[in-house]
């Protein structure tokens, strides 16, 4: 079992860039492959990023490719997610997951998550 905290949202313009965080505690967070996603209000939790336990292979909603960059730092036990040239349609609340078998981008594919932190990205 893992803990995950999230950290980092916050109030923007659009343009502007934010770096979440994602604290681990618990099991080895280096065991776990790891993903961001986000829920904007009246819609769906929707995939955002994903990365394999060593860090590698960092894959991407079409959304965000070229704007955001997924990391981590295992032996910080931290998850991170780097936006820049931010949106209006940013504007979500973005949780941290922790990958437990499945297709990467699907909700039911994780089975720990974060409280989730407020992104507001205004025009």
């Amino acid at each position: 079992q893992v803990q995950l905290v999230e950290s980092g949202g916050g109030l923007v313009q659009a343009g502007g860039s934010l770096r979440l965080s994602c604290a681990a505690s618990g099991r080895a967070f280096s065991s776990y492959a790891m993903g961001w996603f986000r829920q904007a209000p009246g819609k769906e939790r929707e995939f955002v990023a994903f990365i394999t336990g060593s860090g590698s292979n960092p894959l991407y909603a079409s959304s965000v490719k070229g704007r955001f960059t997924i990391s981590r730092d295992n032996a910080e036990n931290t998850l991170y997610l780097q936006m820049n040239s931010l949106e209006p349609k940013d504007t979500a609340v973005y949780y941290c997951a922790a990958h437990v078998g499945g297709i990467y981008y699907a909700r039911g594919a994780y089975n720990y998550w974060g409280q989730g932190t407020q992104v507001t990205v205004s025009s």
